[in-house]
Parts: structure tokens; sequence; C-alpha cells
């Protein structure tokens, strides 16, 4: 469990203030002015028990309070203070965000460099730890600050808290504090201190139950010279590299200027050395590949109209990861698909960062060329393909998108026929007594590869619609397998994993600007033909009727007239 408040606030603990109470001391004779509250000068630290005695002094007194108390002397110790994020910051910057960096006070000693910061943000993620020696009671208030970097000092102060190590020490609380909900053993060895605080058998503590975890793996931390071992449960790495422990408060800074997550181990010098600290190092995002191959359309939506009237588009898929929108690919066009049918062969591949911890993808960049530092964003991982209509003269029409996340796919379906939009909804059970069926999802960060159909949709009045179906195969690798099993973009070397072949697409899918007597065949032939034969024969006779019309007249005429006759007389009678 993960605190809120500061572990003051926690009821259950009563302040930590069971041991002895707090009480403020003010300098006589002074008066604060109307609506402000005094100032104290000091503390007093102490708790007073009143209980009544028996009249008959034969009557056993009852027990008495107070007697097992603390060292009367200061005692060394050695503090670690883990600091793990902060959350809710006001902006220091103009930008509308900060960047913070952490200072940790103790007595005379300060530690926090302002070189390390976290740029560009209002949750930062810390990950730090400090340790510092100092006396207690004498030096009990740690004072932890966060400041904003600016590039010419001095830093603005964002917030501030403080924390009472000696409340924490003292405590009959100390034990339960900071502890995990679940864990296999308490080894009282002679009264150790865990978490700040003093193990089982000091001050009428009792120790913890101990608790079985039954299928998780577990791992135990030691302490020696005298502390208690325990250990907690473990779920193979996807806890956070803060979380052995449990719980941690989270410490409102003054005035309002956010919350720090964060708790404190105190180890008095006289119980010898401690354990090793925990490590708290935030975790690095792992670099993966994914690799989508587009095989195939089916039923997209028709959105041009040929010269021969049929509804036909000209296909292409645009495809990129939310957040990484440099990185969009497209493919290649698949023309005149008269029934929304496409044939691809194309494979996208994306590079990303993600961090497995929080599922989120981890994105740096500049906001501005200019900008010093990189501001890191979180997104899920989720893919967008886009189905478009290719046009030459006029903008590209929008046909429909595909959403995947990574995390939580979908499964896919093996043939088209059963690929509907209820994959990506809750579908209604034909049994209404049993309710609904919820779809399972799968992890590709798991299963590492899935292949089959998914549904695309486009939006129409306000509701979604079946647009189109894709034929995909997703795969995702680690930057070391990718290395090892390389494939290029598209079709491009290196075409393997697996080796794409150029797609087979019917005899009329080519641009008509490029052939256009291939166009007029497959567009105007194939549905005309009978009217073009039909209109063909037509002329033909035509053409003959008017060379009839045109010739017989002087066919006649030369029937009638007879001119060679003439010539055959005159030559008969020469000699």
């Amino acid at each position: 469990q993960i605190y809120s408040c500061e572990l003051e606030a926690v009821p259950e603990f009563e302040g930590l203030q069971d041991f002895c109470q707090t009480f403020p001391l003010y300098q006589p004779g002074v008066h604060p002015a109307a609506g402000e509250d005094p100032v104290p000068v000091g503390e007093f630290k102490g708790l007073f028990c009143i209980y009544p005695l028996p009249e008959d002094p034969e009557v056993s007194p009852p027990p008495r309070h107070f007697q097992q108390l603390p060292p009367s002397q200061p005692q060394n110790c050695l503090v670690r203070v883990y600091i793990v994020r902060a959350f809710d910051l006001p902006p220091r910057d103009r930008n509308g965000l900060c960047d913070p960096y952490i200072r940790v006070s103790l007595g005379t000693k300060t530690l926090g460099q302002r070189d390390q910061y976290v740029p560009n943000t209002l949750e930062p993620v810390f990950g730090r730890l400090f340790e510092v020696t100092g006396t207690i009671p004498l030096e009990k208030d740690l004072r932890v600050s966060l400041l904003d970097y600016d590039l010419l000092p001095p830093d603005q102060e964002i917030g501030t808290t403080t924390i009472d190590l000696e409340n924490r020490l003292l405590s009959r609380f100390r034990a339960h504090c900071g502890l995990p909900t679940l864990y296999r053993t308490w080894v009282p060895l002679g009264g150790g201190v865990e978490s700040g605080h003093q193990g089982a058998g000091g001050n009428g503590l009792d120790g913890p139950e101990p608790r079985g975890c039954e299928g998780l793996p577990w791992w135990v931390t030691g302490r020696d010279a005298g502390r208690g071992v325990m250990g907690t449960p473990w779920d193979g790495g996807d806890t956070l590299a803060w979380g052995p422990r449990g719980a941690g408060p989270s410490l409102p800074l003054h005035a309002g200027q956010g919350k720090v997550q964060m708790w404190v181990d105190v180890f008095p010098a006289s119980l010898g050395p401690p354990g090793p600290a925990v490590d708290i190092t935030p975790r690095k995002p792992q670099r993966y590949e994914l690799r989508c191959v587009v095989w195939n359309t089916r039923d997209v939506d028709l959105g041009d109209t040929n010269l021969a009237g049929q509804r036909m588009s000209d296909i292409y898929i645009t495809g990129w990861l939310d957040g990484l929108e440099e990185q969009r690919q497209r493919t290649d066009v698949h023309y005149r698909s008269l029934r929304g049918d496409g044939a691809f062969n194309w494979r996208f591949v994306f590079s990303f960062e993600y961090l497995a911890a929080e599922q989120l993808c981890v994105l740096p960049r500049k906001e501005h060329f200019w900008s010093l530092d990189e501001t890191v964003l979180k997104v899920p991982p989720k893919l967008i393909l886009q189905v478009w209509d290719n046009d030459k003269f006029s903008a590209d029409d929008f046909l429909g998108v595909l959403e995947l996340e990574l995390t939580r796919l979908p499964p896919p379906a093996q043939h088209p026929q059963a690929c509907t939009p209820t994959l990506q909804d809750t579908p209604q059970s034909p049994w209404p007594w049993r309710g609904a069926r919820v779809p399972s999802r799968l992890s590709l960060f798991r299963q590492r590869r899935a292949r089959g159909w998914w549904p695309c949709t486009v939006q129409e009045g306000g509701k979604r619609r079946l647009s189109g179906k894709l034929e995909l195969t997703l795969e995702l690798l680690t930057a070391k397998e990718a290395e090892e099993r390389p494939a290029g973009k598209g079709r491009e070397d290196p075409n393997m994993y697996p080796t794409l072949p150029a797609p087979v697409r019917p005899e009329w899918s080519f641009l008509w600007l490029q052939a256009p007597l291939r166009g007029l065949r497959y567009g105007v032939w194939r549905q005309h033909r009978c009217r073009i034969s039909l209109g063909l024969l037509l002329l033909l006779l035509l053409a003959l009727l008017l060379t009839f019309v045109y010739a017989a007249p002087g066919y006649l005429a030369m029937k009638l007239v007879d001119p060679l006759q003439s010539l055959r007389l005159g030559g008969g009678e020469r000699p």
C-alpha cells in the first residue's frame, strides 16, 4: 500500500506520537496580530498519563506505564532517504513546466547537486538515495526541498517538507510502517531496526504474524549484526524498482506545491552496520522493433467512379506508431480495385523505446530547436493504420482506420468472413442470463507474433461503420533480435523474415495514364463489348449503304449512255 499523505496523517498510526507527544513552546508576553498564528520558539516532547490508584492499600496497583524507555543519550544514526518521485508540481518556466532537483538537509549537512535535475516535467521520477549521518534528537528535522534548475542561478524553490525523525524512531508503529502486507518469515534477532523503526520485541511491540504467498516467487533481504530477516513476494520483474517494501508515504510540500513520494530508514550506530541499500534507480526503457506486414485488403469502400461508371478505389495504406508520426510509412498503390480487394505484401518497420514497468512508450524529444533539454513523453504503444484512396488531381480520400494497442490487442480473425467490428468491442451474449462475453485480449509483448484479419472502421453519424478488412502480420522483436534478423522496409533488401514476393494483382490493376489503351480495354470493352460490336456492325452497314447510294447514279448513267460504244464504233470504221 502506498499512502497518499504523510504517515503522521494516517489515522491508524496516531500521528506517530503514541510514545511521546510534541507540544510547541511560545514566547511569553508576545501576542500575535489578529488573524495570525503565534510563532513557536521551541518544542517540548513528553507524555502524561493519569490513572487512578485503588483506595485499599492491599489491592495491587495498576500496571505502570513507561516501563521501557529509549536511551536518554543522543544516538548517532545513519539516515537513508529514498526519494521515488514527485507529482502535482507547479510550473516554474515559461513553457508551463519545471526542471526539478532534490536537496536534502539534516542539521548542518546538505546533499543534492543542481546539475542532477529532471528536465521539462511536472511529475519527475527521481529514484535517488541520499545517505546522511546525524545525532538524534539534536538533529531530528530532516528537510527535503525541491528546486527548479535555471541556467543562471539563483534557482527557484518549488517546495519543501520537514520530517521529524525522532517521532519515527520512538513510535511503536515503527515495525509496521513501510512493510509489505505479505511476507514469508519474521525472525527477531535481538531487536533490530527495520524501515527506521526498531524490530519486534522493542517497546512492547508484538512481531507480525508470518504469512505465506502461494504461487509467487520471492526473494529475501538479510540484515546483519542483530537485525531481522524478512522475505517479500516478487512477481518476476514487473514490480517497480522502488517497491520491495510495498508502502511509501506521499509527503505534501508546503503551501500546496505538490507532493513527493519517499521513505526514510534510520539505523542507530549502536546496532552495527546496516545491510545494503535498496536500489530504486528508475528503470531504463528497452528498445523494440515492430514489424507489420500488410498482406491483403478485403471489402474496402470504393471511393471513385471510372469513365465506364464503375465504382473503384486506388488503395494504399499508411501506418505509424502513436507519438512517432515522423516514422510514418506507406505502401504502394493497388490501382483500380473494383471490389475493395488489394494485394500489397509490404512491410512496415517501426523502432521505439518501451518501459515494461509502466507499459508505456518513452518519447524523448525537443520541443524547439533551441531547447537545451529533451521533454520525455509517455504514451501507450499503439499502431495506427489508415486506408486511403489515391487521387492524382485532388486530395486523397480517407477510407478507414485501424488502431491496435499492442498491450491489449484484439484477437484477429482467421478468415475475412469472420472479421467484424465486434472483435474490437464487447459482443452481446446470445443468452442474456449469462451476461456479456468479454473478448480476450492479448499482449504482443508476451505473444510476440500475431497474424490474421482486423477490421478498419470509419466514423459516420456518431457511430463506427465497417469500411474494410486488413490482413496483417505483427511481430515484435528486441533490439538484439532485430539485429540478428534484419529486414528491410517494403520489399527492399534485406527482404527476409519473411521474404515478401511481388503481389499478384489483376491485369486491370494499373494506372490508366500510363496505358490508356489498356484502360479502354478493361474499362470500356469488357463491359460494353456487345454494344460496341453492334455499333461497329451498324457503322459498317451504314458505310456500305452510303457507298452504294454514292456510286449507284454514276453506274446507272454509264449503263444508259455507254460512252465506250462510240469508241468501239469509231475504231471499226478505220481502214
